[in-house]
């Protein structure tokens, strides 16, 4: 099993040693992540959840992921950070107390 940190150097590597980070603009890195949720919505298209094709997930969610790597080393953002400050602010939005078993957003609670 890697580490959040080996993820990231293997997937900037990746990027590195085919010279594609001039191409990396923030932009178009949105956009990229944007078009790729896009193809993992159209996995699910039309079918049931379950029938949708495991596989392909796995490649378009992997595609979603290293997308959002690149931007966020072209943005110099910590990953690990931002995900502990937004879990930490989704915790007083949605405490334990009211938000256990309940899918209503936090300003419904």
């Amino acid at each position: 099993m890697h580490s959040m940190e080996e993820i990231i150097s293997l997937v900037v590597k990746f990027r590195d040693e085919r010279d594609w980070k001039q191409f990396h603009n923030a932009k178009d890195l949105a956009l990229a992540l944007s078009i790729e949720a896009g193809e993992l919505n159209e996995l699910f298209l039309w079918k049931k959840a379950e029938d949708a094709d495991p596989e392909r997930i796995k490649e378009e969610l992997a595609d979603i992921l290293m997308y959002a790597i690149f931007l966020a080393d072209k943005q110099g953002i910590d990953i690990a950070e931002i995900i502990g400050k937004k879990l930490e602010v989704n915790a007083e939005k949605y405490p334990i107390d009211k938000a256990r078993g309940n899918a209503k957003k936090y300003d419904q609670l």
